[in-house]
């Protein structure tokens, strides 16, 4: 999976790598030459008192220098260049894949772990291409290099590299192994004290109104142990990697020391080659040290990668058409016809054999008791979810072999659950129609009944709003959320239980205005309070995910049990009268 993420983002990128492969071993072949040049310095200049063989060859030495010291700084610029490209492609492919998920794949991978998903697990890869085209790329040429020079020094005492790199690297990988099964199970701590965090902030007023303070602290420890813990893991692994390649390092410096001394004393090298030679292998030790400093980041990389691809790899259940159907206008007429929606795993569907005609200028209400099926219902018209049976029709056209522009532009949809964007009134009121004017806005804010609080805001429309919009109350939300619908005019309105907050005054005034506003439009309403609903053209009462009754207030009054159950809950028998 880590070699299939780098590859598909890298591949846009080939000439800052080539250029950069290039400067790198420009950089390590300047780096290979500096160790013979020091020989000869010894050896034919030091050795022999000859001053002028030692500035000829140090001046040598300088120019090396400063070419490997050019090719590092372009290889680090290129490969930091290429990695922070890799970074925002990534990023940005995960974030189009989940805009294009529905409703289930994001309930299935869950909010934290996307967002983990998007932000640690990419920095984690991030962090492997930087070093990798940092170290990675210079550490084999550095290792075989060394390895030629090294026998063009003595190959008697190369015979020592036999040894000591096969112990290096076992010893390495018995650690790696270690830790890969550590690094997944951090990544999943991670997700989970993401989770428990966002639940805490997101219900800090639950917290408090229950002073629930000391449980949910005992609760955050808990997941923030079980980081700590699996971290405290992984970092007594790696604290054991650099004693042990020091160890190596070490010993093997005194073995050539020893066997070079030996060798010098029989005349079989000189001293500026086992100087050389030892550098040569503190070289081909660095290059060995470097690679397994980089496997220590593999493991994680990798674990992030698998799940980074996982969502990429993720179809959404919601597929666009194969040939979007482009009506010239929609009217609007909204059709469902023996709709099945069940969750997959799910024993029970959700709904049932639902039927249902609405119709423009007419206002349909859907009612039932929780847990009906109701959302549901409504999801299915700007497809959050697909029907599982059935189809949904919009001007008869089922909506998925509708063009999604065409549905999106004929649907006003406000959820059960109003969000509101980080920004000021006229930016989230005009999120769905961004070339409304203010008069437009204003004109939306008058009908839901938010013009009143909104130009006793200090700046009217360029009054800022807090993310989620915890700025202003709930019913205040709630009627910024229908006139944002508003601005767009569409030809369905879909109105998710989203006068709950309301008072009845405000309720019955802002249902009063939509009639003008609606009048041609389709008006589909799902409510919990019966005095939203009572006077809609048409009531479908929903029960177990079944429709159960369809009529008007007063003849499911009459004649449908259920429904005046429900009324009855709420009103009195004179009141429902």
């Amino acid at each position: 999976m880590l070699i299939r993420l780098m590859r598909t983002y890298v591949r846009p990128y080939r000439k800052p790598v080539a250029a950069l492969v290039v400067l790198q071993l420009i950089q390590t072949l300047a780096t290979l030459y500096l160790p013979t040049l020091n020989a000869d310095i010894i050896d034919k200049g030091v050795v022999l008192g000859d001053i002028g063989e030692i500035m000829s060859y140090g001046g040598v030495m300088l120019a090396v220098t400063l070419v490997q010291i050019v090719a590092s700084v372009g290889a680090v610029y290129f490969g930091a260049h290429v990695a922070m490209a890799f970074g925002r492609d990534v990023r940005a492919g995960i974030f189009d894949r989940v805009q294009g998920f529905s409703a289930r794949e994001v309930g299935q991978f869950g909010t934290p772990s996307l967002i983990t998903r998007t932000t640690n697990d990419v920095q984690q890869v991030q962090m492997l291409v930087v070093m990798t085209f940092t170290l990675m790329v210079s550490a084999p040429i550095m290792c075989v290099g060394g390895i030629i020079m090294a026998l063009n020094q003595d190959v008697t005492l190369s015979s020592l590299l036999l040894i000591i790199v096969p112990v290096l690297a076992v010893l390495v990988g018995l650690i790696i192994a270690r830790m890969r099964p550590l690094f997944r199970l951090l990544q999943e701590r991670i997700d989970k004290i993401n989770g428990v965090l966002r639940e805490q902030i997101t219900g800090i007023r639950v917290v408090r109104a229950f002073v629930k303070d000391t449980h949910e602290r005992k609760r955050f420890g808990k997941v923030n142990r079980d980081v700590l813990d699996v971290g405290l893991g992984v970092g007594k692994l790696m604290a054991m990697m650099p004693p042990t390649v020091m160890l190596v390092m070490n010993v093997s410096s005194v073995a050539v020391l020893w066997f070079g001394g030996m060798r010098i004393d029989s005349g079989g090298i000189q001293v500026g080659a086992l100087t050389a030679f030892l550098s040569y292998l503190m070289q081909i030790l660095m290059a060995v040290m470097m690679a397994t400093f980089m496997f220590v980041m593999v493991p994680r990389a990798e674990v992030s990668a698998e799940r980074i691809q996982e969502v990429l790899d993720t179809e959404s259940s919601v597929h666009p058409p194969e040939n979007p159907v482009r009506p010239a206008a929609v009217t609007g007429l909204l059709e469902l016809s023996d709709v099945e929606f069940h969750y997959p795993g799910a024993e029970a569907s959700v709904l049932r054999h639902v039927n249902l005609v609405a119709r423009p200028g007419e206002t349909t209400a859907i009612i039932g008791s929780t847990g009906s099926g109701k959302t549901t219902l409504l999801n299915l018209v700007p497809r959050l979810f697909d029907a599982t049976g059935g189809s949904v029709l919009v001007d008869g056209v089922d909506v998925r072999e509708l063009d999604p522009v065409v549905l999106s532009d004929a649907i006003g949809f406000v959820p059960q659950k109003p969000y509101l964007f980080s920004g000021t009134v006229a930016t989230n009121l005009r999120y769905g129609k961004p070339d409304a004017t203010d008069e437009d806005l204003w004109d939306a804010l008058r009908v839901a009944q938010a013009a009143d609080f909104v130009e006793r805001m200090p700046d009217g429309l360029d009054s800022p709003i807090s993310q989620g919009g915890t700025t202003v109350s709930g019913g205040q939300r709630q009627r910024l959320a229908i006139a944002r619908t508003l601005v767009r005019k569409p030809k369905i309105y879909l109105f998710d239980d989203s006068f709950s907050a309301l008072d009845y005054a405000t309720d019955a005034a802002l249902r009063s205005a939509l009639l003008g506003r609606t009048a041609d439009a389709t008006v589909v309403i799902v409510a919990q309070r019966v005095s939203t609903i009572r006077r809609a053209d048409r009531i479908i009462v929903l029960d177990e995910g079944a429709v159960v009754g369809d009529g008007t207030h007063a003849e499911l009054m009459d004649g449908n049990e259920t429904y005046r159950e429900i009324v009855l809950s709420q009103l009195t028998e004179q009141e429902a009268a």
